[in-house]
């Protein structure tokens, strides 16, 4: 069994390297090995590796930055995903590919099910949409997971950046009025792995599970309610930070404007998730948890 592994170096990507590996023959490429701007090179990859199932943890992330470059944005985020799908439908495998809660405005009342309508208010947003698009259209074997708020030991990521500070400041001033489930990126894989050994299980049917889903921890938070976890949690570790607690402020996404717009509710619902592949979703707390012990370590 053949795994082509594309974006391995990012936060999500460097997981999946460890949770695909007992699954069969796994290439792992980083960006050198496989840019996905590169689109000749993209086709030439797939086609002579010939992989039973292509997991694309690769895009253009950079949020803000994207507003700034769309064409590139594009270029990653949505054509290059729709030559793997394309790839993929040829060679009758499966293409398993990451998505954003970016998709939504952010406007409504509760967590967002798959079936709620889209309305991206970033280039990130649109272009990861359009990459989604070109996936079903292809007619491909597919999983699309919609994640949000990914963090992880490894990369830049909100948790490492809030307790950097921490250490350097005696007062912080955090956004309150978005919230979402913090997500590790261990957690985005080995879900994966799960998921992916259920189709492999399935090889010469196709089973009934293919398209998309919300994969995130349970429960909900704030980015202020994040950073003062954490820093909490650090506290607790008998660690010597510079800020205490009470002068973590929160404060209005308008008191803190960026390029790209942000949705104010990044929930989302992952009941048909567990339920198609009969997982659990773990609270947010507990990998927040994991992460911290691990960095302190």
């Amino acid at each position: 069994m053949n795994i082509l592994l594309l974006g391995a170096d990012g936060q999500i990507g460097w997981e999946l390297r460890r949770s695909l590996a007992p699954l069969g023959t796994l290439k792992a490429c980083g960006r050198d090995e496989a840019d996905l701007e590169d689109q000749d090179a993209l086709r030439t990859l797939v086609r002579s590796y010939r992989p039973d199932v292509i997991v694309n943890a690769a895009a253009h992330t950079g949020v803000d930055k994207a507003e700034v470059e769309p064409d590139k944005t594009s270029r990653v985020n949505a054509q290059a995903v729709g030559l793997l799908a394309g790839e993929a439908k040829q060679l009758d495998s499966w293409l398993v590919h990451y998505s954003t809660d970016y998709v939504y405005d952010g406007k409504k009342d509760g967590a967002y099910l798959e079936t709620d309508k889209t309305n991206p208010l970033s280039v990130y947003g649109k272009t990861k949409l359009q990459g989604e698009e070109a996936i079903r259209n292809s007619d491909c074997k597919h999983l699309i997971f919609r994640t949000s708020w990914v963090y992880a030991a490894r990369g830049n990521n909100f948790v490492k950046t809030m307790l950097r500070l921490a250490s350097e400041r005696e007062e912080l001033r955090v956004v309150s009025d978005q919230i979402g489930a913090p997500t590790s990126a261990e957690l985005v894989a080995d879900v994966t792995s799960l998921c992916v050994q259920s189709i492999l299980q399935e090889r010469g049917s196709v089973p009934n599970v293919e398209g998309l889903y919300h994969l995130a921890a349970v429960g909900e938070a704030s980015w202020f309610d994040l950073a003062k976890y954490a820093i909490m949690e650090v506290q607790k570790l008998g660690q010597s930070i510079k800020i205490r607690p009470e002068n973590i402020h929160p404060i209005q996404t308008s008191e803190y404007p960026l390029p790209a717009v942000r949705p104010a509710n990044s929930v989302l619902n992952t009941e048909k998730l567990c339920s198609t592949f009969n997982l659990h979703m773990p609270h947010w707390k507990v990998h927040v948890d994991r992460l911290i012990r691990e960095l302190q370590s």
